[in-house]
């Protein structure tokens, strides 16, 4: 049969426009996958450069951290150095998969686009708030903090941009919030819940959102 005959292959192809113009198809797995790999190199240096700290004495102040200098830094140099590496090599990743998956979907990705840019605001206000935030944790030396508030931003801008792309971020913001969330009453442990949220479920979300879009 004629496809322009066959009212299912209408139907598809009406559904696949709406859904291009409402919802950022363009987005990739590959973008979480490499975004996790990113995060969980980002913590494996965070552990090396804290290996000197007991556990034991790891509590919400940290101040043990304070003291420490290694590699020619102190631990707020080396840590704003760690977070600016992995957030620029996450950044980066994502947009060179987003745009190599928009010119195979031929859909337009720049901030001149309409739906990119309610996409991105929706997703950089919670996280700019939560960027502020943990900069006045670090200046009142509250370290512990910051895992669990870094997760519960950015639960909550992926739940504020879910709308204008895939559902599965609405999910990952979901289990991003709650993990932080639990993690307040786990501080000694919240690199670990650091490296699940912002690496594993990176990694597992991509992998899914790969082999179901992609």
């Amino acid at each position: 049969m004629n496809p322009k005959n066959n009212p299912s292959a209408t139907l598809e192809e009406i559904r696949s426009l709406m859904e291009r113009s409402t919802r950022f198809i363009s987005l990739s797995g590959l973008s979480g996958i490499s975004a996790g790999i990113i995060a969980l190199i980002g913590v494996g240096f965070v552990y090396a450069f804290l290996e000197t700290i007991p556990f034991e004495s790891k509590s919400v102040y940290y101040e043990e951290a304070f003291q420490i200098k290694k590699w020619g830094l102190n631990y707020v140099s080396f840590f704003i150095l760690n977070a600016f590496f992995v957030i620029t090599g996450a950044i980066f990743s994502g947009i060179y998969f987003t745009y190599r998956k928009a010119k195979k979907k031929r859909q337009k990705v720049g901030i001149h686009d309409a739906l990119t840019r309610r996409l991105l605001i929706n997703l950089l206000v919670p996280l700019a708030a939560g960027g502020v935030f943990c900069l006045a944790l670090l200046s009142h030396h509250l370290i512990g903090l910051l895992a669990p508030t870094t997760l519960i931003f950015y639960g909550l801008a992926l739940l504020n941009s879910s709308k204008f792309t895939y559902g599965d971020m609405r999910n990952l913001g979901y289990l991003e919030l709650c993990l932080g969330l639990l993690a307040l009453f786990f501080l000694p442990y919240g690199l670990e819940f650091w490296a699940l949220g912002f690496g594993f479920l990176h990694i597992f979300y991509g992998v899914k959102m790969y082999r179901k879009y992609e």
